[in-house]
């Protein structure tokens, strides 16, 4: 609140707060420091062709600190007069903006921030001017916070209402901050505890653990004054008890400005402000909108209550909002921890996997090493043995040589040749020549493991599974045995999602399966049992996985069925109006339509009305496959199961075999009746609302659409969404 008792020009408390014409309020002191004075003369001309002179030092416009009285005073008795009385409480058109002062004058900055106009001294000549009857001089005020001027009358800044309700609350505000601002001065505890009296004779403030230990009320201490402690409501000045009296506590009211003995007693609401009696006999406010001052003031009051609901609905909405972001906030400090630890373990992973794949790789070394030094060691052990073998063979040899007895050497020379010989062949090609090469024939490629790690980022990390989608309940309905299913991501999902997965059960209360795949929010699924009752749920998948389920919804299928005749799937000479509820053909030949639903479970029944009849044809009426032949009766073929008839009998036909003749036929405006039985596996027909024979068909299973075969001789209207009749009349016997 405190922002909200400060003036926009100094920056302090209000002191003597006035009331400017655009509601704002301003301290009387720093009004007179940023007031404008202007000749007359100059009043109507452009703001930017005021001339602007530098004002002297002498005539700078004082601080909000400066007594009232070195300000450039425009009140009454400092001489300033307002000028006619034409320009008397008028507002400026031109705000400071608009007027180019911005760009133009220097502006001054008070400590909220907010720019003011300064004190422009009169231009030169002024004077002179004034003098040679050019007109008084005018004076206007520029509000600091909206820039809206305000000019002054005869009165001055006087004639703007004082803020009395404003200085009352500085007032509390000020005797409570002090009341909070004073301390024990006996307390040993850090902060000192608050005072809660104040001796006036030792002049010390006491808590009251420290008044009953250090300034018992007996001995010497019992003729002493405790008083409350300045600034608290029950001080001497103070607000509240004794000292401040409150609204109804015997406070002064105010006065009015002009008539200092009267009290304000009406509310002109066209002037917006208070007025007295007196001012309404002067007739002032003739034909102004006045009221009684009470009313006004409650109304006023009762307007604000309601303003201020809204913004303590705004504000406990912030506040829930704040709630929101400090929980953020922790989230995120326990997020940023999980996902370091997180980080770290996984590279902990990665350096505990390199190092075990370091040790397996330096054995895999070690094993190499080992054995090219054994292979070499080997064949350094035989080849020095070989030579020293030689070696010794060749000195043997010479001695030999070296002897002179003929026949000695020849009886051992021929054996000497053969271990020559043979010593000669042991050192064959290659046998002089290692084994195994100094360079290890293994090689590492670490550059594809150097890439991965480089390439190592937080995509993986961030990408997580897509959440629960919610299904939007309103766009979700039935139509027939047709369900449609909207859903969307909740607000605030980050998470990528590449598409999702729709899943049904048998409307049998079985297994969920799949029944679409993509990447739109919206389905239709076709085809279903009607009087069934499915369940649907639908998830969301990407890159990293497959999202958690979102809630079931149930989704009950029509109880009957509403269909038409199938305008795709006719024959090229079957005629259809009425919006697909009526069918005509253009051949002599019969020619086969179907309906657009398809049945597989439940009962169903629909009607059709006779509207032509001529030259005793004889339509079909039945039940068929999708793809039944479309060009010959209905239930020549195996894909169809129908009742002919003309305008005495029927019969029943499948794969064109004819059973089951029956007495009574059709004319103009008679109604055949269709019962498909697909809990009972059986067909049965009704000719103006009786059983035309025996059930026709029995044992039937499979996906069935309803069927008509005619030719044009033959109208023949569509009735579908109707219940199952639950009479049945005696069906007629058929003719042997």
């Amino acid at each position: 609140m405190e922002e909200e008792l400060k003036c926009p020009v100094c920056g302090s408390l209000f002191r003597e707060p006035i009331i400017l014409p655009c509601s704002h309020n301003v301290c009387l002191p720093c009004a007179r420091t940023i007031a404008v004075q202007t000749p007359e003369s100059e009043q109507h001309l452009p703001t930017l062709l005021h001339p602007r002179s530098p004002a002297p030092p002498a005539a700078a416009a004082p601080g909000p600190g400066a007594p009232a009285g070195s300000a450039a005073c425009l009140d009454s008795e400092c001489g300033a007069s307002g000028g006619g009385g034409d320009h008397a409480d008028k507002l400026s058109l031109h705000s400071e903006t608009d007027s180019g002062y911005g760009s133009y004058t220097p502006s001054l900055k008070s400590p909220n921030g907010v720019r003011v106009l300064p004190l422009v001294p009169a231009p030169p000549g002024a004077a002179a001017t004034a003098a040679r009857g050019a007109g008084p001089a005018s004076s206007s005020l520029t509000c600091p916070q909206c820039h809206r001027s305000a000019s002054l009358d005869q009165r001055g800044l006087r004639g703007f209402q004082r803020n009395r309700l404003l200085e009352a609350i500085v007032q509390r505000y000020q005797q409570g901050r002090a009341a909070a601002a004073a301390k024990c001065q006996l307390c040993d505890r850090s902060p000192p505890e608050p005072a809660a009296v104040l001796c006036e004779q030792c002049e010390v403030l006491y808590c009251a653990a420290c008044q009953l230990r250090c300034h018992p009320a007996r001995g010497p201490f019992a003729k002493h004054r405790l008083a409350p402690p300045p600034g608290h409501p029950g001080a001497p000045g103070g607000g509240g008890g004794d000292g401040g009296k409150g609204a109804g506590g015997g406070r002064k009211l105010p006065t009015c400005a002009e008539h200092d003995l009267e009290n304000y007693s009406m509310y002109c609401v066209s002037c917006r402000s208070p007025v007295c009696y007196q001012c309404l006999e002067e007739g002032k406010h003739g034909k102004h909108d006045v009221k009684a001052l009470g009313a006004m003031w409650k109304q006023h009051k009762a307007q604000l209550s309601q303003a201020l609901n809204g913004v303590s609905d705004k504000a406990k909405e912030a506040k829930e909002f704040l709630v929101q972001l400090k929980n953020l906030l922790q989230q995120i400090q326990e997020n940023g921890l999980d996902y370091e630890a997180c980080l770290v373990a996984q590279c902990d992973a990665l350096v505990d996997a390199l190092t075990r794949q370091k040790a397996k790789l330096l054995t895999k070394v070690t094993k190499e090493r080992e054995h090219k030094l054994k292979v070499v060691w080997d064949q350094i052990n035989h080849c020095t043995l070989k030579l020293r073998q030689s070696t010794g063979l060749m000195e043997y040899c010479l001695e030999v040589i070296k002897e002179n007895d003929p026949s000695g050497f020849l009886q051992i020379s021929d054996a000497l040749i053969k271990r020559v010989q043979v010593s000669q062949e042991q050192w064959v090609k290659g046998a002089l020549e290692p084994k195994v090469s100094a360079e290890f024939d293994l090689t590492l490629d670490s550059e594809p493991l150097l890439q991965s790690i480089h390439q190592l980022d937080f995509i993986q990390m961030k990408c997580r599974v897509p959440p629960v989608p919610l299904l939007q309940l309103e766009k979700c309905c039935t139509r027939n045995n047709s369900v449609t299913l909207a859903w969307r991501m909740p607000p605030l999902s980050h998470n990528p999602v590449e598409g999702y997965i729709l899943e049904l059960d048998d409307g049998d209360g079985g297994q969920f399966r799949e029944v679409y795949v993509g990447k739109e929010t919206l389905c239709t699924i076709d085809g279903l049992h009607f009087n069934s009752t499915y369940n649907a749920r639908v998830k969301a998948f990407n890159s990293s996985g497959v999202g958690p389920y979102s809630k079931t919804v149930i989704l009950q299928t029509s109880d009957v069925a509403w269909f038409t005749f199938d305008p795709s799937s006719a024959h090229r000479d079957i005629v259809l109006s009425n919006d697909n509820q009526t069918a005509t053909c253009n051949s002599y030949d019969d020619r086969v339509v179907l309906g657009t639903a398809a049945f597989s479970k439940g009962v169903h029944y629909w009607e059709l009305h006779v509207d032509r009849y001529d030259n005793h044809p004889d339509p079909a009426f039945g039940i068929a496959r999708i793809n039944v032949v479309k060009d010959m009766m209905l239930g020549k073929d195996d894909k169809a199961w129908a009742m002919y008839v003309d305008n005495n009998r029927s019969w029943f036909m499948h794969c064109n075999s004819h059973t089951n003749r029956t007495e009574g036929g059709v004319s103009k405006g008679a109604t055949v009746g269709v019962l498909l039985d697909l809990n009972k596996h059986n067909l049965t027909f009704y000719i103006n609302g009786q059983q035309q024979g025996p059930p026709a068909f029995e044992n039937i299973e499979g996906v069935f659409m309803p069927a008509l075969s005619l030719n044009r001789n033959v109208q023949v209207t569509l009735h579908t969404g109707l219940e199952v009749p639950q009479c049945v009349k005696q069906p007629k016997l058929p003719n042997n």
